[in-house]
């Protein structure tokens, strides 16, 4: 019997990118959440940083917080806004987070019934195009710089609306992501 030669496995890049990032770059995918069982995923130079494998991601706007100079995380936390007052603390939070650093914020389930202008406008501060236009359940990832500007080819939002005729989990959306390499800072 004549063996075939099989292509060897694909390399796994960092944080499932299909190609890699160079190295003077932080490798970066945000994931909403889908449907009632499909967790939001916030991954950073291939570090879970937020997710269901590790228990704290949970309704509403996840957010985890990166020191731009170093790569390291500061802080996570999930901010409910289908109940409770969560957004003066959700917007203490923002403003709390130190010059150069990351915010990446994906939501899952709704993200939107509580979300008080206070929270949109911190948010729109730091350059969301689509804060103000989240609906009930809207699947919404966002990147955010503070303190420096990111290179403007970066993706750094995006929106999916419930919608019961075109999305699959009945009325839920279906998780989207933007993922991509940002520069270090030079040393």
């Amino acid at each position: 019997m004549r063996q075939v030669a099989s292509a060897p496995a694909p390399k796994r890049q960092k944080c499932d990118h299909w190609t890699p990032c160079p190295s003077d770059t932080y490798a970066y995918r945000l994931l909403s959440g889908g449907g009632k069982d499909k967790y939001a995923k916030i991954c950073f130079e291939d570090s879970l940083l937020m997710g269901g494998k590790l228990g704290n991601v949970a309704r509403g706007i996840n957010i985890a917080v990166v020191n731009y100079v170093t790569g390291n995380v500061t802080a996570t936390r999930c901010f409910d806004m289908y109940e409770g007052d969560n957004s003066g603390p959700m917007t203490k939070f923002i403003q709390s987070a130190p010059p150069k650093s990351l915010l990446l914020m994906v939501t899952y389930d709704d993200g939107s019934t509580r979300l008080k202008d206070d929270a949109k406008n911190t948010i729109e501060a730091l350059g969301s195009k689509e804060i103000r236009n989240m609906k009930f359940r809207s699947s919404w990832v966002f990147l955010a710089a503070k303190g420096f500007e990111l290179p403007s080819e970066i993706q750094r939002e995006k929106i999916n609306h419930s919608d019961t005729k075109n999305n699959r989990y009945s009325g839920w959306p279906a998780e989207i992501q933007i993922e991509g390499c940002i520069p270090k800072e030079p040393s």
